[in-house]
């Protein structure tokens, strides 16, 4: 059932999905892309929990799904009694994984997750892993560094949103659509946000680590999981044919036996 919970003064809506064959295993915790929620998952995590055998944690970030909105989301970045408003600053990666995260898995008593991150959700996911124990990391099309690739498509978006029928598509997902839209494509389109590479930080990060990316993803090239092997040489690489920016939507099955392979293996 989803529910909410307080995170940092903000509720934070959550989906847990009980373990069945392992429930004193790892929990295995969904990070959503720069678009995604609870909703726009679907049933693709209760899917590979039960094919696991693990417990599932699946959350929508704040400005998404159902989670408190962002006020002034297009206003002046700045602080009040300690919670963020206005536009994202181009740390709100950093942010989400080194705060809120941490705070969100204290608040439900979950240690030694198994991250797995999709896009905006494996940049957080290796973030995260890089400076807190965790007992492995599962990313999907991460952004690492910027490519004019990614500001291409992002630009797109926004053209898709305006004039398409992107706001439409998205507003059944999330309580504030403008908000979940905005706050995204506005930081990624940011002069400041160009210079984003979290590259030089992935080196020290110890977990075991499986990144996917699509060979068509419009948001990335495969450079992305391959810079991050040339600095985590544990990393498993799977590079999927046919395959966009969603993995999980575009080949769930091998996905699935991509991830399945590599839990079993830990």
């Amino acid at each position: 059932m989803v529910q909410k919970v307080s995170v940092q003064g903000i509720q934070i809506e959550i989906l847990q999905i009980a373990g069945h064959a392992a429930p004193m295993g790892p929990t295995l915790v969904f990070l959503h892309e720069g678009l995604g929620s609870i909703a726009l998952w679907r049933d693709w995590p209760a899917q590979l929990c039960q094919r696991l055998g693990c417990a599932g944690l699946v959350y929508s970030r704040r400005g998404y799904g159902q989670s408190d909105p962002v006020p002034d989301v297009r206003g002046p970045s700045g602080q009040t009694a300690g919670l963020r408003h206005g536009r994202l600053l181009p740390d709100y990666m950093h942010h989400e994984a080194l705060s809120v995260l941490p705070a969100l898995l204290q608040t439900l008593g979950i240690v030694r997750p198994v991250l797995l991150g999709h896009s905006d959700g494996g940049t957080i996911a290796l973030l995260h892993a890089r400076h807190f124990e965790v007992a492995a990391c599962v990313v999907m099309a991460p952004h690492v560094v910027v490519e004019d690739i990614s500001v291409t498509a992002i630009t797109a978006a926004r053209e898709a949103y305006e004039k398409g029928p992107l706001r439409q598509r998205l507003a059944p997902f999330h309580a504030d659509v403008d908000c979940a839209f905005w706050q995204w494509n506005e930081v990624w389109l940011s002069a400041a946000f160009r210079s984003f590479d979290i590259r030089p930080e992935l080196a020290g990060l110890t977990a075991p680590l499986l990144a996917i990316q699509g060979e068509n993803d419009p948001y990335g090239t495969l450079a992305q999981i391959e810079d991050i092997a040339v600095r985590v040489p544990q990393t498993q690489l799977l590079k999927l044919p046919n395959c966009g920016h969603s993995p999980h939507r575009d080949q769930p099955e091998a996905v699935a036996q991509g991830i399945a392979a590599f839990i079993q293996s830990l």
